[in-house]
């Protein structure tokens, strides 16, 4: 598993009446249908792409931003466990294969890391929405 590109894309399946996709998809992809929109680039699991090489999440694509947070949590701990699986399989005994399972492994805890700034400051954000301070007590 690998980390892979998306973007929106003008044109093609999917397009909104002002002709932007609502659907992501690698580049390979949009080549095919039509151009991408280079802003809109977002890095996401390659486990997260269909068949056709569009993303099937829904990372950046909500509206409503606490499913955007719950779901860009989610892609951060698959691109994690991703990274945890290719170290796994990774021999110690060569050097090439203990450097490379070594920043496979740094990655991972960054990812987690991330993952778990953005669950608390999706937690605070939740208490706040409910006038809520500390561990449930009301404002």
């Amino acid at each position: 598993m690998a980390d892979v590109y998306v973007y929106c894309f003008i044109g093609g399946d999917g397009s909104t009446g002002a002709g932007q996709s609502r659907r992501r998809a690698t580049l390979e992809t949009i080549k095919a249908i039509g151009a991408p929109i280079m802003e809109s680039q977002i890095v996401v699991d390659d486990a997260e792409l269909d068949s056709s090489g569009f993303f099937w999440g829904s990372v950046a694509n909500d509206a409503d931003p606490a499913e955007h947070a719950r779901n860009e949590i989610k892609s951060l701990h698959l691109r994690a466990a991703a990274r945890d699986s290719e170290a796994r399989i990774l021999a110690d005994g060569d050097a090439a294969d203990a450097a490379r399972k070594y920043m496979l492994q740094l990655e991972s805890r960054e990812l987690r890391k991330q993952a778990k700034k953005l669950q608390a400051q999706h937690d605070a954000d939740a208490r706040d929405q409910c006038g809520l301070v500390g561990f449930g007590t009301p404002v």
